[in-house]
């Protein structure tokens, strides 16, 4: 996701459409929203997307949530209304208009060298993985076309990572260091350990009572439930996730035929971290396991991890190994490209990549 958020891939190679899922019935796939469960009498109420007027009711046998999260403001003031989230691809495409459209206006006349600076200072709040990978991506793009494009703007260009704690805190502590160790040297990026307690249209106050003055705010600080979730009458935890046993059923649903999944579902048994790993090995589990008459629980075994820190370097973190640099971004890359969704995907990423390295990224806005 964050690759879009810059051009090095484009957004259609890293979607596909679930009617190439091989759909039994065309009608079987609805682009509809739910919106509310009623569990006793197993029917779930839904409306269109296309038209929110059209609303009707969906009657199930075995039903499976796996509707995700929301991103996480915290209540803090400003954040929903002046920050860019990364959740999704329409989200990376509002990023990656808003970058180009700072571009071009530093680039106008009548503009004072302290507003060029605003406009060319992008700040990051959150120095996970998705943080940190979108800083690492923005890293590149700066260096690579910024630099041939826009030469005065990219002397002015800089990414601040905003984290009260510490960045990549999933990680081993050897790997977090080194990528520290790795941003603080380059010219263009910067860590700065604080808290934000509001968001403007031109600045983030900080816990300090100190402002920074910036042309854009990505906000990636965790999650929070969907509107769908809060409202069904479902046992959930202090996070607001649906509570879930060792089959992945819901816990408090009387007919045990609703399970929950991903980002939206939490075992208070076995903690499980919010990636998409995770989310996938779920649903492999219980594809195979409405399918047998005695299935067994639902058990998570890590791969490892993986982020890319930008400069073609990487972190690879796994129970047997842990390694940064240039072979980690070719296990990162390598890794990336087999977990794609189609043979269709795993053609088209390559190619932008390949567009990339020798043209370089495209800066058209639509």
């Amino acid at each position: 996701m964050a690759s879009t958020t810059v051009g090095t891939l484009e957004f259609r190679s890293i979607i596909e459409p679930i009617r190439n899922a091989a759909l039994k019935d065309e009608h079987h796939y609805h682009q509809s929203q739910a919106t509310c469960l009623d569990t006793k009498q197993r029917v779930v109420e839904c409306m269109s997307e296309l038209d929110p007027s059209k609303r009707y009711s969906v009657p199930y046998d075995t039903l499976i949530i796996g509707v995700g999260a929301s991103p996480n403001h915290f209540n803090i003031p400003g954040v929903k209304e002046h920050a860019f989230f990364l959740k999704e691809v329409p989200d990376a495409r509002r990023i990656r208009n808003q970058i180009l459209v700072n571009l071009e206006l530093a680039t106008q006349p009548n503009i004072s060298e302290e507003e060029r600076r605003r406009l060319l200072h992008f700040v990051v709040v959150g120095g996970g993985p998705t943080g940190v990978e979108f800083g690492a991506e923005f890293y590149d793009f700066l260096n690579q076309d910024i630099k041939r494009l826009y030469p005065e703007e990219h002397e002015m260009a800089r990414l601040t990572i905003i984290e009260a704690k510490e960045i990549l805190s999933s990680f081993d502590t050897k790997l977090r260091a080194y990528t520290e160790r790795l941003i603080k040297r380059r010219r263009s990026m910067g860590i700065l350990k604080a808290s934000v307690t509001r968001v403007g249209p031109t600045s983030v106050s900080l816990s300090d009572g100190s402002e920074l003055s910036c042309g854009m705010v990505v906000w990636s600080t965790g999650l929070s439930p969907r509107e769908f979730v809060k409202n069904i009458a479902l046992e959930k935890n202090s996070h607001g996730q649906i509570i879930v046993d060792d089959y992945l059923r819901a816990v408090g649903d009387p007919s045990g035929n609703v399970y929950a999944l991903g980002d939206c579902a939490a075992n208070p048994a076995h903690t499980l971290p919010c990636t998409a790993q995770v989310a996938e090995r779920e649903g492999r589990y219980l594809a195979r396991a409405l399918n047998e008459p005695d299935p067994k629980p639902f058990v998570f075994k890590s791969s490892g991890m993986l982020a890319y820190i930008g400069g073609y370097k990487a972190l690879h973190d796994t129970p047997v190994s842990k390694s940064q640099g240039f072979h980690s971004w070719v296990l990162w890359r390598s890794a990336y490209t087999t977990q794609l969704g189609s043979w269709r995907l795993r053609m088209q990423v390559p190619i932008d990549w390949m567009k990339t390295f020798f043209f370089g990224r495209d800066v058209s806005r639509f």
